[in-house]
């Protein structure tokens, strides 16, 4: 009986295939790269063309073993690795080690693993695409150069163990230069003024535009009272009155940066988790009376094209679910930004069948909630738009306009099923049914003082997004960029904030002063054209290498020259170790930052960071609560008598009583309520809104 071998990249992927392809195929996995630049040695000849020395990864010596015997045995073998730059260089590895001709139709790729497209890849095998290796090893050598020649003048000058990076430091440079920012921003006071207007004992909340055509710009508050007291002498009439309909359209479908954007948004996510996520679903899952099945396609794309038997898929269902009202006269088609690699889908559903319901038991919550992310916000994207009533108001005052806008839903369209809403939305207001002429009664003139506030610091999802935006790294880096610069400690997080740490300026200091192309935005975008050229076939990789390393060369020349010494000073609490009498340092380590006893290494004395609340422990009363931080970095709370007493909250609870009931309140907070006190007694639970 003939054999066919197929080698994918992982366990879970090989099992979901080979229920899809039978007794006649075996399916093993490759556990990902099976050969790579050596990690003791550079592993690029520089004077040879840079030359790559690949060998072996350490371990893998029995699976390589296993695939060759397995090779041996087969007629055919079919390389079914990611479909992506990474996926076609594992390919040709493994077509060299096992002697395989790359010029044969030894390769299948598929965007979704389901059993249509698994087999229809078999019959469209083709070669290896040598351009898309040459991409990929260009990329590779690239970042081993990078990253091999500067980081040893990070090791002598600054601390062992630090690391430069084509991608990672030009994404470090844009945090360092965020904060410098906000370091360097003067904020300036200024003031608007809202009119609460009725009309019929309806209220209407407007606020003050123009005045004599002009925008009116209050920078004290003694403007601010003088035109206040204009307006409480003056009439308030309608100007005018402006009804219409407005579209709202669906978003498209999620690309890679956009998945991980709204993930961290809706679900809190980081980018790293996202992923680990998107790639369990998309290798399979076991649902009940389905088996293993590939739930999503690809999760590594930034396309946002659907294939015509997706766009067929969804239409039936919406038809089926929603009704013909819910699907547009003409499909939905999205156009991606410029550059985007078009070959794969958008992130969608491999099945619509497979609703979030019929699956909600076979997986876990956190793939549960992401799976329902991507089908609703699939669905939704080949949906009707939505028709949104509009009312526009302008009342008068003398030579002052007052604005009001609002809106209602006329038809939901695709927000039955997805809402979002846009940046520049404005508050929606209530306005009743009003004719132009009408007077209106005042209420209030409330003036209020604003401070123009700095930039926001990065949260990952707005950091993906301006990698994207400014064309740093591919899909398959945004979390991987991330996950480097927290692990190496350049960057921590402060909830979802992402802040340069001390080490991380001085990182970026130096590289910002000695290596200006390695971190210029500009110069690290056109590296990523000139990578897809290759791709293309437009250019050869040791061309695109060369330009980059011959400046570079010079750049490390002289920084082995130039960059002093740099020392870190631990910082010196108030804090005194019980063991020696010496003072706590602030070091930090693998899950943040402890106390250690500047006596190390005669003194070894370390402990947590725990911050006092001035709150007795609910519990014990004996105790008082601490806020602490998880080995992941998530804050919580607990009792200082611990381990005598277990009391421990995510929540943080504070000294004052419910007014209700005299029960222990906690901080909590939601997009919708903003911030706000609890009461922790279930029969209870009174909120009461706290200011910011």
């Amino acid at each position: 009986m003939s054999q066919k071998l197929v080698i994918v990249e992982s366990p879970a992927k090989a099992k979901t295939i080979k229920k899809y392809l039978g007794k006649d195929y075996v399916v093993e996995a490759s556990m990902g790269h099976i050969r790579d630049l050596p990690k003791s040695q550079l592993g690029v000849n520089v004077d040879n063309n840079f030359e790559p020395k690949y060998i072996t990864i350490r371990g893998k010596g029995d699976l390589i073993d296993n695939l060759k015997k397995q090779a041996k045995k087969s007629d055919i073998v079919y390389l079914a690795t990611d479909p992506d730059r990474e996926g076609e260089a594992i390919s040709y590895h493994l077509a060299e080690i096992l002697k395989l001709d790359p010029k044969q139709k030894v390769r299948i790729e598929f965007n979704e693993i389901t059993k249509d497209a698994v087999k229809n890849s078999i019959k469209h095998a083709r070669p290896i695409n040598e351009h898309l290796f040459d991409a990929q090893q260009a990329r590779r050598i690239l970042d081993r150069l990078v990253g091999y020649e500067i980081s040893p003048i990070l090791w002598k000058n600054v601390k062992w163990g630090l690391s430069a990076g084509r991608v990672q430091s030009a994404a470090l440079k844009l945090i360092c230069d965020r904060e410098t920012e906000i370091g360097n921003f003067e904020s300036k006071e200024y003031w608007t003024i809202e009119a609460l207007l009725t009309k019929a004992a309806k209220k209407i909340k407007t606020r003050l535009s123009t005045k004599n055509g002009k925008k009116v710009e209050i920078s004290n508050a003694k403007e601010a009272e003088a035109i206040r007291k204009e307006l409480e002498k003056g009439e308030f009439r309608v100007k005018s009155l402006k009804k219409g309909q407005k579209a709202k359209n669906p978003l498209p479908p999620f690309i890679t940066s956009t998945l991980q954007q709204e993930a961290s948004r809706r679900l809190n996510f980081q980018t790293k988790r996202t992923m680990g996520i998107a790639q369990r679903l998309y290798e399979g899952v076991d649902v009940k009376g389905h088996g293993t099945v590939g739930l999503i396609t690809y999760m590594r794309t930034d396309s946002v094209r659907i294939s015509n038997e997706a766009q067929a898929m969804a239409k039936d269902f919406i038809l089926d679910t929603f009704g013909p009202e819910y699907y547009p006269s003409v499909p939905k088609t999205y156009k991606g930004k410029k550059g985007a690699q078009d070959a794969h889908e958008a992130i969608r559903p491999s099945n619509v069948a497979l609703t979030p319901d019929v699956v909600k038991g076979s997986l876990k919550d956190e793939e549960l909630k992401l799976y329902r992310l991507i089908w609703e916000r699939f669905l939704a994207s080949q949906m009707e738009s939505a028709k949104i009533d509009t009312v526009s108001l302008e009342v008068e005052n003398g030579s002052y306009i007052l604005r009001a806008s609002g809106s209602s839903v006329a038809f939901d369209g695709f927000m039955k099923l997805y809402e979002y809403k846009n940046d520049d939305e404005e508050e929606n207001t209530m306005i009743p049914d009003l004719e132009e002429g009408d007077i209106l009664k005042k209420d209030k003139v409330l003036p209020e003082q604003h401070f123009t506030q700095p930039p926001p610091r990065f949260t990952e999802a707005s950091f993906v997004k301006t990698l994207e935006e400014l064309g740093i790294g591919r899909p398959s880096t945004y979390a991987p960029t991330i996950s480097t610069l927290l692990d190496r400690q350049y960057v921590e997080r402060e909830k979802k904030n992402l802040l340069p740490t001390e080490l991380g300026k001085i990182v970026n200091s130096i590289m910002s002063e000695h290596f200006k192309d390695v971190v210029d935005v500009e110069f690290t975008a056109s590296i990523e054209e000139k990578l897809d050229l290759i791709e293309e076939g437009g250019t050869k990789w040791t061309d695109v290498v060369e330009s980059f390393y011959i400046p570079l060369k010079k750049d490390i020349e002289e920084a082995e020259s130039k960059v002093s010494k740099i020392t870190i000073e631990d910082e010196v609490t108030d804090e005194i170790c019980e063991k020696c009498g010496k003072h706590f340092v602030i070091k930090n380590g693998r899950f943040g930052k402890f106390l250690a006893c500047s006596g190390y290494p005669e003194c070894t004395n370390t402990k947590p960071i725990v911050e006092k609340l001035d709150v007795p422990c609910p519990k014990c009363t004996d105790g008082e609560v601490l806020a602490r931080k998880s080995r992941k970095g998530r804050r919580f709370y607990g009792c200082s008598r611990y381990p005598e007493c277990d009391y421990v909250s995510w929540y943080e609870p504070v000294k004052e009583k419910c007014a209700v009931c005299g029960g222990l309140q906690y901080k909590k907070y939601t997009k919708k309520d903003g911030a706000y006190l609890e009461c922790s007694v279930e029969t209870c639970k009174n909120k009461v809104k706290l200011e910011k």
